[in-house]
């Protein structure tokens, strides 16, 4: 699932305790500017960036408190295309680590997913590899007290929406979401998007800040794998907002360096919109659909979905199902990382059916960057970035009290697709076993290539 932002002036925290982990967190964003600076043996200083490159400003959603995730008072909407933020959409840089096996370097470059990581536009640093004591001892760690520690700045009013839980499922799920059942690579074990090559993935854009935010945790239990710490973080994360309550089986180990990418591939992570027709003219995106108001070519879409993604990994339709419901059912998408815009739901921080309920009961209207009108109805978190197509829960001309909420074209095909939409239906009448099935798929997703029992 795409990642949540940070909003412009850090909230101070009530709780010492979790004001002193959500501060040590900013600074090492800040610091990073958007980097993995942070493996490297010296910490680097803070500068003033704080976050400057993932949009500080742009992305403050205009809500009730109900959809804030106990985030504070409702802010203004901004439009994320004006001039006036134009400044706060700048393109990241990251500096990782450069492995010695490394040929070729890649920076993370500009949110556009058309980017390949050979054009990106930023330099890469030159830093030595991380101590191998940064794998951890899984067998010395305390996790009862890892748990309380991410439980203290699980909430965060300086983020976006006012938890950091979408954010850390995300992370956990694209780290777990290269594996490759056919020839046992990728996965989870080995934190390898801490790496240049993997985190310069597209599908990864925006995921620096989730890793700075674990960054603390990491230096008070340095024990713990980074491997296992995200994945922890994303239970925990589940946990305190009503999610499933997953069995943490620890055991994960970091890479010592980039060798293990001469095995892997990009394109392992889903993509959009992918084999859609393609999208040419933001004046009629209405093009795209066919007589039934399906994207043209969606049929590719699904096969992206099902065959190259999931079945990859040996997950069946009920899972990917599952793991579709229970996972983007938080956060939201931003133009400036995955070049998406908006919410899937109205309560982006509860576990909840709603993103399956609310894409068989809604009605959904194709936009595209061009669709302008989306900002003139106080919509304009709803719109994507050029070249980008997305349905939204608006329709022009016509204004009422219903939330901005999206549904990218890969989550359409559970309501197009004939064998995903009785799973679909399912879910959005008993929430109860929802809950329970994507526990248990989240739980198979971040163990694939662990070799655990």
């Amino acid at each position: 699932p795409p990642v949540a932002q940070p909003r412009s002036v850090p909230q101070i925290h009530t709780n010492k305790a979790t004001m002193k982990f959500s501060l040590l967190a900013l600074s090492t964003a800040a610091a990073l500017g958007g980097t993995d600076a942070f493996l490297a043996p010296q910490q680097p200083r803070l500068s003033s960036s704080a976050l400057a490159g993932y949009g500080i400003g742009s992305w403050n959603k205009k809500s009730s408190p109900s959809s804030s995730g106990g985030g504070g008072a409702a802010v203004a909407t901004r439009n994320p295309w004006d001039d006036a933020n134009k400044a706060n959409t700048v393109s990241k840089s990251d500096t990782f680590i450069k492995a010695p096996t490394t040929k070729k370097s890649y920076g993370l470059g500009s949110w556009n997913k058309s980017a390949t990581p050979g054009g990106a536009t930023s330099a890469v640093a030159n830093a030595p590899p991380p101590a191998a004591a940064t794998g951890g001892c899984p067998f010395h760690a305390n996790y009862d007290a890892i748990r309380d520690e991410l439980k203290l700045i699980m909430d965060n009013p300086s983020w976006d929406d006012g938890s950091l839980a979408p954010i850390f499922l995300r992370l956990a799920w694209h780290s777990s979401g290269t594996y490759d059942a056919a020839t046992g690579t990728g996965g989870s074990n080995g934190a390898g998007m801490r790496f240049q090559n993997e985190a310069a993935d597209p599908e990864n854009a925006g995921l620096a800040p989730a890793r700075a935010f674990l960054e603390p945790v990491k230096r008070k239990f340095p024990e713990i794998s980074y491997s296992d710490l995200w994945i922890l973080a994303a239970y925990v994360g589940l946990e305190v907002t009503g999610g499933p309550v997953i069995d943490f089986q620890p055991g994960r180990v970091d890479h010592p360096d980039e060798s293990y990418w001469e095995q892997m591939t990009y394109g392992r992570l889903p993509a959009a919109e992918k084999y859609c027709c393609p999208h040419l003219d933001d004046s009629n995106v209405s093009s795209s659909l066919d007589e039934t108001g399906k994207v043209k070519g969606w049929e590719g879409l699904c096969t992206h979905v099902r065959n190259e993604v999931f079945y990859r990994m040996g997950f069946n339709d009920q899972e990917i199902v599952a793991l579709l419901c229970g996972g983007h059912v938080y956060g939201r998408c931003h133009p400036n990382a995955s070049g998406y815009a908006g919410p899937w739901v109205e309560n982006m921080t509860e576990f909840s059916n709603e993103y399956a309920t609310d894409m068989i009961e809604d009605e959904w209207t194709l936009v595209s960057h061009g669709d302008t009108w989306l900002d003139a109805q106080g919509s304009a978190e709803l719109r994507p970035a050029p070249g980008n197509r997305q349905f939204v829960n608006q329709k022009k001309g016509v204004t009422g009290d219903d939330p901005n909420q999206m549904m990218l074209l890969s989550d359409m095909i559970l309501a197009w697709d004939p064998d995903f939409r009785p799973i679909l239906e399912m879910y959005a009448e008993d929430e109860d076993k929802l809950k329970v099935d994507f526990g248990a798929a989240f739980k198979r997703l971040t163990e694939l290539g662990c070799g655990f029992p």
